[in-house]
């Protein structure tokens, strides 16, 4: 397919290797904290299901984990599972003096586990913790969401699992379910988002289509995937360059007048959600047209964005929280670092596929 996107202008050879300094720097005996001012971790705002669960999933994509990683790796295990319920429900937050602050339910938290977990029993290079992950990841299965993000980061759990056991039940229901929730993209070319707005974690709806078509052999719904992904990668395009949807977000109207559209702040999730769903794009397909919006994803952090800033601190391997119009916010929390993390995963493993290619390179 072709997606007339331009790739960045930054080589990828610029991409540093991925760094997990600050994710241990802001990691304790209970699990990863939430904020920090400047590279300082603050304690008073505790632990989120959220982030600690993205922690586990990066390092269940690790293919060679150090020890480092592999103790994160237990510890967030550890505190996702003690955050579910007997029923699979899921908890979120947790005070520094590991006090839960919430009621177990089926938000994003819940979809973040199963997707953190998914990954961890799918591809951690650890047998037993691939065994523990995978004995959550039933439990929570069970439940659903009424939430489309919320069923869509429990679906691309399940792709993982399913990509591994392709035997597993459960999880080709959940991926089928998710797909389901999320629901196909419209026919107008203008705007072929299956919501009436653009808001946070898009390209992860696209990518549970995509994971579902490929893995449950519904080729119909794979190209709705792309085709919703393909439209999303140029909405965000902005003169060469990766432009994401702001915390404000976009609804049909800002689309006609692109060069007056806000643009700011820009959160590193956004981009790196953006790598994956491409990532996920050139896998299913074998198609190279998605390696231009990936690098554009990759470039972004490097500096190749809306204010030409890089957006992560080499000193700490922390990643800035977000991008605004007077610049980066300086503070690097769990989410913005663990994006940069997991960005830079997809540029390696790209580096490492190209290196096996005759013309392998990014000019």
């Amino acid at each position: 397919m072709t997606l007339r996107l331009v790739p960045p202008p930054v080589r990828l050879i610029d991409a540093p290797e991925p760094n997990w300094s600050h994710v241990a720097r802001l990691s304790d005996d209970t699990g990863l904290l939430e904020h920090a001012r400047n590279a300082t971790v603050r304690r008073e705002h505790g632990y989120c299901v959220d982030d600690v669960a993205r922690g586990l999933l990066l390092a269940g994509r690790e293919p060679q984990p150090t020890a480092l990683v592999t103790g994160l790796a237990e510890r967030y295990l550890a505190f996702v599972t003690h955050a579910m319920a007997p029923d699979g429900t899921v908890r979120n937050r947790l005070s520094y003096d590991r006090r839960w602050q919430d009621e177990p339910g089926t938000d994003d938290c819940w979809g973040r586990a199963l997707w953190g977990l998914g990954t961890a029993a799918g591809r951690c290079a650890v047998p037993w913790i691939r065994r523990e992950a995978r004995q959550a990841f039933l439990i929570g299965a069970r439940q659903r969401s009424q939430w489309s993000r919320a069923m869509a980061f429990a679906g691309l759990g399940a792709a993982e699992v399913l990509r591994g056991d392709p035997a597993c039940g459960e999880a080709a229901q959940l991926l089928a379910d998710a797909a389901t929730v999320v629901g196909l993209p419209g026919s107008d070319p203008g705007w072929v988002w299956p919501e009436q707005r653009l808001s946070y974690a898009n390209p992860a709806l696209a990518e549970v289509l995509i994971h579902a078509g490929d893995l449950l052999g519904d080729e119909h719904l794979l190209e709705e995937g792309l085709r919703m992904l393909g439209w999303l990668c140029r909405v965000q395009e902005h003169q060469g360059h990766l432009s994401t949807v702001p915390v404000a977000g976009w609804q049909p109207a800002d689309l006609s007048t692109p060069d007056g559209r806000h643009r700011f702040d820009q959160q590193p999730i956004e981009a790196a959600a953006t790598a994956d769903a491409c990532a996920a794009a050139a896998t299913a397909t074998g198609d190279d047209a998605w390696d231009a919006p990936l690098f554009q994803a990759i470039a972004w952090f490097l500096g190749d964005n809306d204010a030409g800033i890089v957006m992560y601190d080499p000193l700490t391997g922390g990643c800035y929280d977000g991008l605004t119009p007077e610049g980066p916010n300086l503070n690097q929390g769990a989410e913005s670092t663990l994006a940069l993390v997991s960005t830079l995963q997809h540029a390696r493993a790209w580096a490492g596929r190209s290196a096996t290619r005759p013309s392998g390179g990014l000019a």
